[in-house]
């Protein structure tokens, strides 16, 4: 993996953290969108790694979105570039195998908190502000975003809340869905490391199926999405974890899961 300069990583057992640091506003530039592939990548693979959540190591700043000195007289053929570097992002978030998770604080907007809408819970700091400004320069947010937001809150609201290009405060973006839970902005990151032990202490093949299940099961039709759940509930049914678990509940015990460490 390239060195990163623009993203820090942090392991709090067996969740790692990544988290934007470009100051002064976590504003994206082509080598941090390059940086956030490659680290995303990189903590997928590793097994070690349970749960990945995305952060900020900026006080007041999620993100800012895109460095618009970027955009200068990138042209059509730069723009595709771009987009198809974001959609790659997209892709390796909605096709992970692990538990995604997003703390977000401060001012988050743009691209940053897009990478978010991939993400499976959004945690939010109360005084957090939300917003997608793009309609303000004439463009879309192009991280797989429209197709998210659709997905997530809903056609009339996505296109209400991209129309308007207004910021959100952190309560009113819980009420639209947006986000999925408010927490006083000095238990941030507790919080979210407390629901990523949890996470990191279930099992992982049924976490990955639940994830792909419902993930990808939301694209397609009821009666395809069945065929994917029956699919993906099969394959389960010769994992060590199922069988471990069974053994577990009936013999009442904790089970003790593959590749799990165990608590002493």
């Amino acid at each position: 993996m390239p060195e990163l300069t623009f993203i820090e990583t942090t392991d709090v057992g067996a969740t790692r953290w990544l988290e934007f640091s470009r100051p002064p506003v976590n504003a994206f530039t082509r080598e941090m969108v390059e940086q956030v592939r490659s680290s995303v990548r990189s903590a997928l693979e590793d097994r070690a790694v349970r749960v990945v959540v995305l952060g900020s190591r900026l006080d007041r700043y999620f993100s800012a979105g895109a460095d618009l000195k970027e955009f200068q007289g990138m042209g059509a053929a730069g723009m595709a570039d771009w987009v198809s570097l974001c959609h790659q992002i997209a892709e390796l978030m909605r096709g992970a195998s692990k538990p995604l998770l997003a703390a977000i604080h401060g001012t988050a907007v743009g691209g940053g908190l897009e990478l978010t809408l991939h993400c499976d819970v959004r945690f939010a700091s109360r005084n957090a502000r939300l917003g997608q400004p793009e309609i303000q320069i004439g463009f879309i947010p192009p991280i797989a975003t429209t197709q998210a937001l659709a997905r997530l809150i809903g056609r009339p609201r996505a296109i209400q809340y991209l129309y308007s290009g207004k910021m959100m405060e952190a309560p009113e973006a819980l009420k639209w869905g947006l986000v999925d839970e408010l927490v006083e902005p000095d238990a941030l990151r507790q919080r979210v490391q407390a629901y990523a032990d949890d996470l990191a202490g279930k099992s992982a093949t049924a976490l990955a199926a639940i994830r792909r299940s419902i993930t990808l099961g939301a694209g397609l039709s009821f009666q395809e999405g069945m065929r994917l759940e029956r699919e993906l509930a099969v394959g389960l049914a010769d994992t060590h974890d199922f069988n471990e678990g069974v053994d577990a509940f009936l013999e009442k015990r904790p089970p003790e899961w593959a590749g799990a460490k165990q608590k002493d």
